[in-house]
C-alpha cells in the first residue's frame, strides 16, 4: 500500500467521523428544541383563524419556551385544532382556565403560541386536555386602523390650518380680537374701569363703617370676629396644656 492511498483513507475516514460528528450534535440540538429527549404531555386548542402558526413553533409559558406545536388541523371551515407538546416539569403550573393566543417572537419574527396565567385556585391541566383560546389579532385589521387614523389626523391638521389662516387674516371672534388694535383698546379700558370700580367700592365701605348708623353692625361684626378669634385661642391653649400633662407623666 503506497503513502499516497493510506493518506487518503485517512482522510476519508476524518471527514466521516467529522460528518457522524455533526450529525449527532445536530440531532441532539434538533431534538432537545423539539422535547424528543424530555417526558412531555398534551395539550389542544382551537382558533378561528391561526395567522401563520406553523408546525414546530414554539410555545410560551410565563415568556419561557416550555413546548413546541406538534399538529395543525383544520376541523371546518370556522375551527382549527392545535396540537401541543409541553414538557411534563411544567404541567403542574398550567391550570384549567388558562388561555392560549397567538403571538409573534419578534416584530417581524416567527410566531409563537402564548399560554396566559391561570388561577391558582383552579386544577392543574390533564393530558390531552383541551383549553381555552384567544383569536389573534391580524396585520391586516391594523394597519386598516392605522389608515383611518392617519386620515382623521390629516382631516384635522387640515382644519387647524384652515382656522391659523383666518385668526392670521383677522376673520373669526379670535382673529378680531388678535388684529384689531381697537378691539384691544376697549378690552383695556374696560379693565381699567373696572379697577377703577373696585377701588371706588372700597372707598364706599371704609366710609360706611364711619357713618354714625352703621357704625354699630361693623361694631358687632369686628366683635364677633375677636370672640371666635379668643375662643380659638382658648381652645389651642388648653389642648397645649393637655399635651403638656401627658408629656409630664412620659
Amino acid at each position: 500500500m503506497d503513502t499516497h492511498t493510506q493518506k487518503f483513507k485517512i482522510r476519508l475516514g476524518l471527514f466521516i467521523a467529522g460528518g457522524l460528528a455533526l450529525f449527532v450534535i445536530a440531532i441532539f440540538f434538533i431534538g432537545k428544541q423539539k422535547n424528543l429527549f424530555n417526558p412531555v404531555f398534551t395539550l389542544t386548542t382551537t382558533f378561528y383563524n391561526v395567522s401563520g402558526l406553523q408546525v414546530g413553533n414554539n410555545v410560551r409559558f410565563s415568556g419561557i419556551n416550555v413546548g413546541t406545536v406538534e399538529n395543525i388541523k383544520i376541523i371546518n371551515d370556522s375551527t382549527v385544532l392545535v396540537d401541543m407538546l409541553i414538557r411534563k416539569n411544567v404541567q403542574r403550573f398550567i391550570r384549567t382556565d388558562c388561555e392560549a393566543g397567538i403571538g409573534s417572537a419578534g416584530i417581524i419574527g416567527d410566531r409563537v403560541l402564548i399560554i396566559s396565567q391561570g388561577n391558582s385556585d383552579a386544577p392543574v391541566v390533564k393530558d390531552g386536555q383541551p383549553i381555552g383560546s384567544k383569536e389573534p389579532v391580524e396585520m391586516d385589521a391594523i394597519m386598516a386602523s392605522l389608515r383611518v387614523t392617519a386620515y382623521n389626523a390629516e382631516i384635522i391638521s387640515d382644519e387647524l390650518a384652515q382656522i391659523m389662516i383666518k385668526v392670521n387674516s383677522g376673520q373669526g371672534t379670535i382673529g378680531r380680537l388678535i388684529q384689531d388694535t381697537a378691539i384691544a383698546e376697549n378690552l383695556s379700558q374696560t379693565m381699567v374701569n373696572i379697577r377703577k370700580s373696585s377701588k371706588g367700592l372700597n372707598e364706599d365701605m371704609n366710609a360706611a363703617k364711619h357713618n354714625f348708623l352703621l357704625r354699630g353692625y361693623f361694631n358687632k361684626k369686628a366683635k364677633a370676629e375677636q370672640a371666635t378669634k379668643d375662643s380659638l385661642e382658648k381652645v389651642k391653649a388648653k389642648e397645649q396644656k393637655r399635651i403638656d400633662k401627658e408629656n409630664k407623666k412620659k
